[in-house]
């Protein structure tokens, strides 16, 4: 089998490395050959930094379109526009394609996928989602036959290595930024990250995986880390929970809930220590229950491992048939009704900065009740005796309906008596339908 690669950066130089050193690898453990034929790249200074055969490179991706020797094109250019076209013309010349290009598959995956099923050749994109982690194949191999209740998803290492600095060295998001970005784990314009686009990227296209509905990017409620205060970090940290940017897909009665934003996770729960740049995903589907899947989520060698096992999987035949089923891929399956974010009941902390004096909190507490939502706990730190007339004060509530949680927030942060906004974040629990025996 005959590859070519279109897109030589750290991943693409990477993944032809791999190809190249690996080929023998296997052949032994597989029977198959597996051969780079091509390396193509508007610019090739990376290829030959890295000791790629010049036999190999050029700039012109016409000869690997045109010819009927190449088997898979493995795109790794990146955006939505070329990457669009590029993958459409291999797909309608006959030719396998392996993508790890979140944006293009959220945005337009229904037409690529369409376009595969005509031609009658296969899309993989295992390290889309998750880099080296292979939560694609878990949801449509591993977990082939469950009935999925939830995927909450750490699938922005920047987000999480930043996160991660806040909560061990306390230290502020500007200079946890800053810190990411020196060491190369930021980009110099890190608002794709850290503002939650990447992770709804890939929780869209998990969500069309697990639940078989086809899902337009826009019904994804997305929020960042970008205005997390340390503060709330440190609260956080008190009352038994660490703050995370979470990718969420959850069934409910009403539809299909799709969310990014952070969230305070159970210090309990597997995902709290998931630190750094590291990614994790949770899914928890009837009758296996709570799976997790956890590694690299980015990074050159992490993301050429999955494009690479995808390979093997379209020369071994594995993918091809599963490609083959119908009722999986986006192009075969109908729009996700949504559930109305505002109307999810959910609980949240809730921090207002209030004057410290008598009857502040019981009026804060009438808000509440006045809204139906009920108070689980509450906390202020001691004032130190120093003049300071604001204090903290964090809330944590039961299950509340989001809509009505925003109202009550909306006529505390009006009041004479409390400082500036108040912060309101989502707590994450076990679905519900994870709790239930089922037996």
């Amino acid at each position: 089998m005959n590859i070519a690669v279109v897109g030589c950066g750290t991943v693409g130089g990477a993944t032809a490395l791999h190809l190249i050193e690996n080929a023998d690898a296997i052949r032994t453990r597989y029977s198959i050959d597996i051969r780079l034929s091509a390396v193509v790249d508007k610019d090739l200074s990376r290829a030959r930094r890295i000791g790629l055969p010049d036999a190999l490179l050029s700039q012109d991706v016409e000869p690997v379109l045109s010819s009927p020797e190449i088997d898979v094109v493995i795109e790794l250019v990146g955006g939505t526009g070329f990457a669009f076209t590029l993958i459409e013309r291999a797909l309608s010349a006959g030719k396998h394609v392996v993508t790890a290009n979140k944006a293009l598959l959220a945005h337009r995956g229904r037409e690529l996928f369409a376009a595969a099923h005509a031609a009658g050749v296969s899309l993989a994109f295992e390290a889309s989602c998750g880099g080296g982690v292979p939560i694609v194949r878990a949801i449509y191999d591993g977990l082939a036959g469950a009935r999925f209740d939830a995927i909450y998803g750490i699938v922005n290492g920047t987000c999480n290595y930043i996160l991660t600095q806040m909560i061990r060295r306390s230290i502020s998001y500007d200079d946890a930024l800053a810190e990411a970005q020196r060491d190369g784990l930021a980009e110099a314009d890190p608002a794709l990250d850290v503002g939650g686009h990447d992770s709804a990227h890939k929780i869209a296209i998990m969500a069309a995986l697990a639940f078989g509905v086809r899902v337009d990017y826009d019904s994804i409620r997305v929020g960042g880390i970008d205005s997390l205060d340390l503060i709330d970090v440190q609260m956080a940290g008190r009352l038994g929970y660490v703050p995370k940017l979470l990718a969420i897909a959850e069934r409910t009665a009403s539809g299909l809930s799709l969310r990014v934003g952070p969230a305070l996770v159970p210090q309990a729960h597997p995902l709290a220590w998931v630190s750094g740049p590291f990614n994790a995903v949770s899914v928890y589907s009837y009758p296996t229950g709570h799976t997790m899947y956890y590694g690299r989520g980015a990074g050159g060698s992490a993301t050429a491992g999955a494009i690479v096992a995808d390979v093997v999987s379209i020369a071994v035949g594995g993918y091809p048939a599963v490609f083959a089923a119908p009722g999986i891929w986006p192009d075969q399956t109908p729009a996700a009704q949504i559930a109305d974010a505002t109307q999810t009941a959910r609980r949240f902390y809730v921090r207002a900065l209030v004057d410290d004096r008598p009857g502040v909190l019981s009026e804060l507490a009438d808000h509440f009740g006045t809204h139906g939502i009920s108070i689980a706990g509450m906390h202020q730190d001691e004032m130190a005796d120093n003049g300071d007339a604001l204090a903290p004060v964090v809330l944590i509530t039961h299950r509340v309906v989001e809509a009505n949680l925003a109202d009550a927030v909306r006529e505390i942060a009006a009041l004479p008596e409390v400082a500036g906004r108040c912060t309101v974040l989502a707590i994450v629990d076990e679905p519900r339908e994870a709790l239930i025996d089922h037996a």
